[in-house]
């Protein structure tokens, strides 16, 4: 088309109008200046009617297209804190936008829309994705080789809930980019085919994908976002200016009108911003790890069988750590009676709070902690495998790779971390923290006692709150009453592993062995018993506190020395850590100060002197040196499990050899006088050896999952030969038990727990886990056994209810599920069994009796008929 044709049909249709320049009269809407230009083309020829329709598509749909590219960036946003990087954001959520944009522009050609369309997303989403969130498997960065395909697929559908099972910011190791990477690379894509549909209406539906896109990075994102109020208003009036544009009602020649439009559309964006709560509710509040950290034995226990068999054995290494910082491997706060343990999840102290973390641990106030920075290469070496992984300070990182980083959970209000792979001899890893700086003496004596919500101690034998008072002094006053009882526990007391060798001392530190220590005839033991003693004495006078096990420092004298690190001429410092070196120590919650580090312990070299004279110089004060025992002490062969409600009278020690005569004797008068009784005794051996072989049965068959769910109800069948009630769902049994039987309900509820996760989750258990668990179900059976009176402890071990009842399902069906659920643990008795088969014979007897009346009936009918 020349010039003049051009010019002379722009002068005719009033475009000229349109722009300013003319003096037409038309309204002049951008939207009717569209379609002015529409009109133009309908007097031209083929050729450059389409060229002038193509022209205008394509400007119209690259400016929807470039609008949808940053929106959806907008809307993602809400992971930039999650992942803790701004340009690892930008380098996976701008190329996604790209891409989707593009497959959606690709659908304008009739022969690439749909099916080439859905082949383009495919090869977007599951090759060029992983090969930008997942660079360290591809070759040269740049080509994808079979590890970055398959863990690609994998990390798509698990990168989720990895989001929201880390406390952030999770870093952008392991595909966990690939969630940002599916979440706008599909926003992209389904809002740009909408936005260039043919209907402008259909421009609403790309508000809707964008919106999608935002509540769902918003829900796997933070509280607070990143500058939420400035991009919710960002998105809302890019949206609007848009959509109105899309539908025709943008008046861009009118000024004042589009003014009006866009000042209301900000208002609207802002006033709607301070109407909604300013707490987000995120998908990681919701989330409950299925980790049970308080199941593990508990730490403590071990803690003498690590000095007996790694006494000189170098157990940790670690590099670049500031001289004279303690290591700590576990923090319990709950007291049972047997041992000290980790708390319930469900109560505030948090000590079994243990949550997967990622590239940083702890938010910004953490990381502003006052202390020496240090960055520590820790290495682990033979006879140092367990669960709690070594850490020093206030860790703000810790760097693990591969399947470690996937099983490390931390807990940022004990500053202990857990790792489920266990650790093993070889393994290295750093950690980035802060080693805060100890209070003085006397900054500790002006203190107070922090007000915290801890687990009431249980079963604490009363010579712990007679002493208490005494050793503080009458004080009660926070720093100044834990100094004290710290320092007579050190003054009074006498030190002793109880090896081979040692001064005789008993191990555990349970209510008997604390009562042993504090009311018997000597105070003698290791750091296990001293801990333990104080953290009681401190909960007895109001102070919050809680147990410590790791590793110190300390010299032969067991006191912490800077003289173990040894410094290098390049100046890196190195210690290394024997079983020697595991230690229990105390902490208090102080105001301004938070949980201070406190060691009862004695000196190692104030042992006991068997030559001395053992009568203390004063009656009223407690004995400071033991008497000679009269054997050898008791070893810590097996560790004692937690949570179960034990006492310390097993662990009396009585001789064997009287044991031993007591049962000759009993056995010779049985032989002589209850010849008898033989009948009787052969049945109720019966009855033991069936109901022994039954639980082992339910032991040892079966699945994992199938075990565990055994090892419930074997507990509700106890329970209910014992002649309690149980029915209804888990946590129903658990509350009925725990009231009728007075046993501790959280360890009913975390059993209940288990055996749900095993039979609903689809999770495959592994055998130590079902070992773990049928470990706990024993204590608790014997725990129910010793709470019954004698007569019906008698009539319970007789009892043959539900012991041939079918077995529980590890996975029952949905249709019956909930039923299933209600019956799991009341067992059919025999008598129920013969009496529902009677009750189905005589219903199908009934049955045949009316069929055969209904016949004769009908017989007699026809006769009657014909005749």
């Amino acid at each position: 088309m020349t010039d003049s044709q051009f010019e002379s049909l722009h002068t005719a249709s009033g475009i000229s109008d349109l722009t300013g320049t003319g003096t037409g009269t038309g309204t002049g809407t951008w939207a009717k200046s569209t379609h002015s230009a529409i009109w133009i083309t309908r007097g031209l020829k083929g050729g450059e009617r389409n060229a002038l329709m193509d022209a205008h598509s394509l400007a119209s749909h690259a400016v929807s297209l470039t609008v949808m590219l940053a929106a959806n960036l907008l809307a993602s946003a809400n992971l930039i804190d999650v992942y803790g990087s701004p340009m690892a954001w930008a380098a996976t959520a701008v190329p996604a936008a790209v891409l989707g944009a593009l497959i959606a522009f690709a659908g304008v050609r009739t022969m690439l829309r749909l099916w080439w369309q859905l082949v383009f997303l495919l090869a977007a989403q599951f090759i060029i994705g992983p090969v930008i969130a997942l660079p360290r498997t591809t070759i040269a960065h740049v080509i994808p080789g079979p590890d970055t395909l398959a863990e690609g697929v994998s990390a798509t559908f698990g990168s989720f809930k990895y989001l929201i099972s880390i406390d952030p910011a999770v870093g952008t190791g392991g595909g966990d980019l690939m969630a940002l990477w599916t979440i706008v690379l599909w926003s992209g894509f389904l809002s740009g085919v909408f936005a260039i549909a043919r209907k402008p209406l259909s421009s609403v539906l790309s508000t809707v994908a964008v919106g999608a896109s935002f509540a769902v990075c918003a829900a796997l994102g933070t509280h607070t976002g990143v500058q939420p109020v400035a991009v919710g208003i960002a998105l809302f009036l890019l949206l609007v200016v848009w959509l109105s544009w899309r539908l025709g009602m943008l008046e861009l020649n009118r000024f004042i009108s589009a003014g009006v439009i866009i000042v209301l559309a900000a208002a609207l964006a802002f006033g709607s911003s301070l109407v909604v709560a300013q707490h987000r509710e995120v998908l990681r509040d919701r989330y409950e790890p299925p980790l049970s950290p308080y199941n593990y034995s508990s730490p403590l226990s071990g803690l003498r069988a690590y000095v007996k068999d790694h006494k000189k054995d170098t157990l940790l290494s670690v590099k670049d750590l500031p001289a004279a910082t303690p290591v700590r491997l576990a923090v319990m706060d709950r007291f049972d009676g047997a041992v000290w343990n980790l708390s319930d999840s469900s109560q505030a102290a948090g000590s079994s709070d243990y949550r997967r973390v990622g590239r940083t641990i702890g938010d910004e106030a953490r990381a502003r902690t006052s202390g020496d920075r240090f960055t520590a290469t820790f290495t682990v070496h033979k006879g140092l495998a367990d669960v709690w992984l070594p850490t020093a300070g206030v860790a703000t990182s810790v760097g693990l790779s591969g399947e470690d980083a996937q099983s490390f959970y931390y807990n940022t209000d004990t500053n202990s971390g857990m790792l489920t792979t266990r650790t093993r001899a070889g393994m290295t890893y750093t950690e980035h923290g802060i080693a805060p700086r100890t209070p003085s003496t006397g900054q500790i004596d002006d203190s107070r006692a922090a007000v915290v919500e801890q687990p009431q101690a249980e079963d604490v034998p009363d010579s712990v709150g007679k002493l208490a008072t005494s050793f503080a002094g009458g004080s009660t006053d926070g720093g100044a009453a834990a100094r004290r009882l710290a320092d007579r526990l050190r003054e009074n007391g006498w030190f002793s592993h109880g090896l081979k060798g040692d001064y005789p001392s008993l191990p555990g530190h349970g209510s008997y062995r604390v009562d042993k220590l504090l009311a018997g005839k000597s105070m003698v033991g290791d750091s296990e018993q001293y801990a333990s003693a104080m953290a009681l004495m401190a909960r007895d006078l109001g102070l919050p506190s809680r147990v410590v096990l790791g590793f110190i420092p300390k010299d032969k004298d067991g006191e912490i020395s800077e003289d173990r690190t040894k410094t290098a001429k390049d100046g890196t410092t190195t210690i290394d850590f024997t079983g020697n070196d595991i230690e229990a120590w105390v902490e208090v919650k102080l105001d301004g100060y938070g949980w201070v580090a406190f060691h009862p312990t004695p000196k190692e070299t104030k042992v006991p002197n068997k030559n001395q004279n053992l009568t203390p110089p004063n009656p009223q004060k407690l004995v400071r040196q033991p008497p000679v025992p009269l054997q050898d002490p008791l070893r810590d062969e097996n560790q004692t499990k937690g949570q179960s409600k034990l006492d310390g009278s097993e662990a009396d020690d009585s001789s064997s050899s009287l044991l031993l005569g007591r049962v000759l004797a009993t056995i010779g008068k049985v032989a002589l006088y209850g010849s008898p009784v033989w009948a009787l005794a052969i049945i109720v051996g019966a009855i033991l050896a069936i109901k022994a072989a039954a639980l082992s049965r339910a032991r040892r068959n079966g699945s994992p999952a199938m075990r565990i769910a055994q090892g419930w109800r074997q507990i509700c069948v106890l329970a209910e030969q014992s002649g309690a009630t149980v029915s209804g769902t888990r946590r129903d049994q658990s509350r009925m038990m725990a009231r009728q039987l007075a046993l501790p309900q959280s360890t009913l509820e975390a059993l209940g727990k288990q055996a749900d996760y095993a039979a609903f989750s689809g999770t495959t258990i592994d055998e130590a886990s079902a070992a773990a668990y049928w470990n706990t179900v024993d204590q608790v059976r014997r725990a129910i056994m010793r709470g019954l009176p004698r007569n019906r402890a008698i009539r319970t071990r007789l009892s043959l209810r539900g012991v041939f009842s079918d077995p529980v399902s590890a996975r029952p069906s949905s249709a019956t599920s909930s039923s299933s659920a209600k019956s799991s643990s009341a067992a059919m008795s025999a008598g129920n069994v013969v009496s529902a088969s009677a009750n189905r014979i005589l219903l199908w007897l009934n049955a045949v009796k009316e069929r055969l009346r209904s016949r004769t009936s009908s017989r007699t009918t026809d006769r009657s008929t014909k005749g």
